[in-house]
């Protein structure tokens, strides 16, 4: 189980105030208007369960850096010290609105996540380090068997980041969404009518593994499926799942040059990989090496990790995020100009994240957040704005 609120896969929701100039996201607060220290959260329950819902907002308090939780008030409490072993987290649920029903709290500016159970309450604990969040690809995480699901957001002063997210697990199904200053709203993170079944259906029936990623109850409720990270690192998901691909890249750019050109805004920023043995070097303009990569293997890969560590820089992260979205989507081969930004050329190789190809089908406007660098080409699902003046959590049927 991993400690801590932020995690080493965490979108851009949660991130966006560590980015800084690198990428653009969204509309900032007009001038002179001020973004409140909470906003209301509308959580709408169409999912069509009579079990009870529970709700948790857990996360990092942007004025002071600590961890704790926020009541259905907005009111933020942090959290006690842990111990070692991990000590039980004080309740920190809010009871979630009925079936067909809605409920409205308020969020913090914060930095964390919106949990919410069905029928059970979560099991949170604190170590020295902080909180233990759920690892259900743990089999004896006390949550194993609890059907969960959980958003992410940020709100500070420069406004509302929250999306949907699939980068550990696909669970219940949610959309998020907010209102602008305008009256106008955003959201995302719907599926398609039927989509949670189809997803299932299609992972089960894809070979080569994918299908142990699912994870059942003994009473046969299908909890979730796990990302191909914990498929690896489980043993569910062959290691060797991509190698196949990779070899193929690395055997094409021995011979020739891959361009990345990482900024949108920046067309003339442009770095050129070749291969040399066991690495991928990185060029600039004049020549000189700026970065280097070893050969990737499927964990590296499905993390956005490891071998493809991307630090909040402007050179190796944003070359990195290029190449773990190249991988993923399978679009390496096909183009030698990445990013390839066209979702028409994604997922076509018969080696490629088939759970992020089977995700992004499935909903209803193709945007997901599948893996840790989805947003490269803006094919994440976020909404976010400058002046939010409400936020919306919709759990979704389980059909």
């Amino acid at each position: 189980m991993r400690t801590g609120i932020a995690r080493r896969t965490l979108p851009l929701a949660a991130t966006a105030a560590l980015i800084g100039g690198a990428l653009t996201l969204g509309t900032p607060a007009p001038a002179g208007a001020a973004v409140a220290d909470t906003i209301p959260l509308k959580i709408t329950n169409n999912s069509g369960r009579t079990d009870q819902v529970y709700v948790y907002d857990l996360g990092t308090q942007l004025s002071t850096g600590q961890q704790g939780w926020a009541d259905a008030n907005g009111t933020f409490h942090a959290w006690p010290a842990g111990g070692n072993p991990p000590t039980p987290a004080p309740d920190a649920s809010i009871t979630g609105p009925a079936a067909g029903q809605s409920k409205t709290i308020r969020i913090p500016k914060f930095s964390g996540r919106i949990y919410f159970s069905y029928g059970q309450k979560l099991d949170f604990r604190l170590t020295t380090g902080g909180l233990v969040q759920p690892a259900v690809q743990n089999p004896t995480d006390p949550n194993r068997n609890i059907l969960f699901n959980w958003s992410e957001y940020t709100l500070n002063d420069s406004g509302l980041w929250i999306n949907s997210t699939q980068v550990d697990m696909f669970s219940v199904p949610y959309a998020v969404g907010v209102q602008r200053a305008d009256g106008s709203t955003a959201s995302t993170g719907h599926l398609k009518s039927g989509g949670y079944n189809g997803f299932f259906s299609a992972l089960r029936g894809q070979p080569g593994g994918w299908a142990n990623l699912v994870q059942t109850r003994s009473d046969g409720t299908v909890l979730r499926a796990l990302s191909p990270l914990y498929g690896v690192e489980t043993g569910a998901l062959p290691s060797t799942v991509m190698d196949d691909y990779v070899n193929r890249v690395w055997s094409k750019y021995s011979t020739s040059t891959l361009t990345v050109t990482p900024f949108a805004d920046q067309p003339n920023t442009k770095y050129y990989g070749r291969v040399s043995g066991n690495v991928m070097n990185f060029t600039n303009s004049a020549g000189a090496v700026v970065t280097s990569f070893q050969k990737p293997d499927a964990n590296s890969i499905f993390g956005c990790h490891n071998l493809l560590d991307a630090p909040n820089d402007l050179v190796r992260g944003p070359i990195s995020r290029t190449l773990c979205a190249g991988f993923n989507r399978s679009t390496l081969l096909t183009s030698a100009s990445q990013p390839d930004t066209n979702p028409a050329d994604f997922y076509l190789d018969t080696v490629t994240n088939h759970y992020a190809r089977k995700i992004h089908a499935q909903m209803a406007d193709g945007k997901a957040y599948a893996f840790a660098f989805d947003d490269v080409g803006n094919q994440e699902s976020l909404v976010n704005d400058g002046s939010p003046q409400q936020a919306y959590l919709t759990l979704d049927p389980l059909s």
